[in-house]
């Protein structure tokens, strides 16, 4: 078997100036990825490399089983490895720029981003903007210009059991029983998918108004943000330009609990266990942010991370790849983000059986990578 090899990918200096925790690796000034080689020490054709806004995927599980099909299969991290609670998705779409330029020097003759789980609305941002940049800061204020960015183009995007986007995500799994943003225990009854006289199953129109609420909530924590932000430009007199920002109740998706909704082969729960407990878990999206990360990721009005939308200003093929028994990101997600792309060099392939991160699936890893490959050789 290949052994992984740690790559440092320079970023721009001063990339990173406040985004970073840690003062090592501000000073460092690289994005840090791991490649396994298909041929030893001659690099392969095609580069197949595999983002998340925020997840450490320098041990992402497919990595071995991509090279052994003839690619250089790369697991890259953005300056928010472990970390999204400040994360500007504008700044991750300038370090996927870094490492795509950096392959395409190393004499990479194709590159394919792969964007698994959140990074499908990502890759899909990446690519649209490197094709006809527009956006020229974060929705909060400061972030990178990507009209001036360097952003090489990719000639392949994957969607690996992707949702479409976060904010798209979040608006779905926002609990709308809260009344009171600091008080996830102040309920309203009406609204809540785990009191047992409202299900499961849900009645139709029950989750129509509850889908409805979670929209409504989001927008409310927008305005709110928004505002803040404001305050905080006078009061500090534009010393400061941000804050940090509590979510409560972050994961409370129907879907959890009632399997004929969406319906797949998935179990019961979420990624995060129990429903009622992963909706208290900090470790829950979107948990633990700040102001201006809430207005670039979280909220559905202002977040540039809409997958479909994003997509539709893609011309490369675009592989979606799902599987049915994801307790995150569901045959809908894949089907939103499959036929939103305005070509026929698309493809839409489920996994049968295959679970979010296809742990304990060894055999469905093998059939992923099949399909994943066999396409990019096929297309490219």
């Amino acid at each position: 078997m290949a052994e992984r090899e740690l790559l440092a990918v320079p970023m721009r200096s001063g990339a990173a100036a406040t985004e970073v925790y840690s003062g090592v690796a501000r000073m460092a000034g690289v994005l840090w990825c791991t490649r396994v080689r298909a041929h030893g020490d001659r690099l392969a054709d095609t580069a197949v490399v595999v983002v998340h806004p925020s997840s450490n995927f320098l041990g992402h599980y497919a990595l071995h089983a991509w090279a052994a099909r003839g690619v250089d299969a790369i697991g890259m991290t953005t300056r928010y490895i472990g970390s999204d609670s400040v994360l500007l998705l504008e700044n991750c779409v300038l370090d996927i720029g870094f490492v795509v330029g950096h392959l395409r020097a190393a004499g990479y003759e194709r590159v394919v981003l792969v964007g698994n789980s959140g990074g499908g609305g990502l890759v899909a941002l990446y690519q649209e903007q490197a094709r006809t940049p527009t956006i020229t800061g974060a929705p909060g204020g400061g972030g990178p210009d990507l009209t001036a960015a360097e952003l090489p183009p990719v000639d392949a995007l994957v969607m690996l059991m992707a949702h479409p986007g976060r904010a798209n995500l979040l608006v779905e799994w926002l609990d709308p029983a809260v009344r009171d943003e600091h008080d996830p225990f102040d309920r309203d009854p009406e609204l809540d998918m785990f009191a047992p006289e409202n299900g499961p199953p849900y009645d139709a129109e029950w989750l129509r108004r509850y889908r409805s609420a979670q929209r409504d909530r989001n927008e409310r924590i927008t305005d709110a943000v928004i505002a803040r932000l404001a305050d905080l430009e006078k009061q500090t007199d534009g010393r400061s330009n941000d804050l940090p920002l509590l979510v409560h109740a972050t994961c409370a998706d129907p879907r959890a609990l009632d399997l004929s909704i969406d319906a797949s082969d998935r179990a019961a729960g979420t990624l995060w266990g129990e429903p009622y407990a992963a909706n208290l878990q900090p470790t829950t999206l979107g948990h633990l942010t700040s102001l201006r990360s809430w207005l670039s990721q979280w909220s559905i009005r202002t977040s540039h991370g809409d997958g479909p939308a994003r997509l539709r200003g893609v011309d490369v093929p675009v592989h979606v790849i799902y599987g049915t028994a994801d307790q995150a990101c569901f045959p809908s997600h894949a089907r939103q983000l499959h036929d939103a792309v305005p070509h026929d060099r698309k493809r839409l392939t489920p996994v049968e059986g295959g679970k979010h991160y296809l742990n304990g699936q060894p055999e469905l890893t093998e059939v992923m990578a099949d399909a994943l490959v066999g396409w990019v050789r096929e297309v490219l």
